[in-house]
């Protein structure tokens, strides 16, 4: 199997130097997340200073999408079978929006960016005092045809879990997929929080984007994708 990896990291780190005789299976590059080149679908970015550290802020633009394509597509990479690393943070846009601080990553991102799946997180959800609502803290998604809310309605608790993240602090997500499989971890743990065993779209490269959604503001503080060629 090939082996390449992409990071987009908080700050511009030179990777170590490598013979030019040496082979190696991986190709590493790394650039700054918040100078990183996107493709903005439904959504405003800047570079932001939060919690003392460079980031890249998303929010959904204009504020009320009629649905969930929001999210900004990296450019120069594409993948079918990957895993992801990321640190991100999700909060309300402010303090009258009733929203989660929905915050994720997009997948499988069609060149026309109409097709594409995604999972995220509901941060303010893992610690409120209502089971029902801890159990929607993560969530998949499959645009166009699969919406949170007819996931839901159809496979209630297949598509979404519970898991305990702090929304005021940074979260590490890992998201691992491999043909029609996904699994994504959270804060490291040894076992993943959600399970998708049957993504809805075909198994085909596609691009991989920072995802937000309607009333939050999704702060991205670093992302490396590495991925599996066959």
């Amino acid at each position: 199997m090939k082996m390449s990896v992409y990071a987009i990291l908080l700050a511009l780190v030179p990777s170590p130097g490598r013979a030019a005789d040496q082979p190696s299976a991986n190709r590493e590059t790394d650039l700054s997340v918040t100078d990183a080149p996107l493709i903005l679908s439904g959504v405003q970015a800047s570079r932001v200073d939060h919690l003392d550290a460079d980031a890249r802020l998303l929010t959904v633009s204009p504020p009320n999408p009629s649905d969930d394509a929001t999210f900004a597509t990296v450019q120069g990479i594409t993948a079918q079978d990957f895993v992801v690393d990321a640190i991100l943070m999700g909060v309300p846009i402010d303090k009258n929006s009733t929203a989660r601080g929905f915050v994720g990553i997009a997948f499988r991102i069609s060149d026309d960016r109409e097709r594409f799946e995604a999972i995220y997180l509901r941060p303010t959800n893992a610690r409120a005092n209502d089971q029902l609502r801890r159990n929607h803290t993560t969530q998949y998604i499959s645009h166009p045809e699969y919406p949170w809310e007819r996931l839901r309605d159809q496979h209630p608790g297949k598509y979404e879990s519970y898991v305990d993240v702090d929304a005021d602090q940074w979260t590490k997500i890992k998201l691992v997929v491999s043909g029609s499989l996904a699994r994504f971890y959270v804060n490291e743990a040894a076992e993943p929080a959600l399970i998708v065993n049957d993504l809805k779209l075909p198994p085909a490269s596609g691009g991989i984007g920072l995802w937000v959604g309607p009333g939050s503001k999704g702060y991205f503080k670093s992302l490396k994708v590495t991925v599996t060629r066959p």
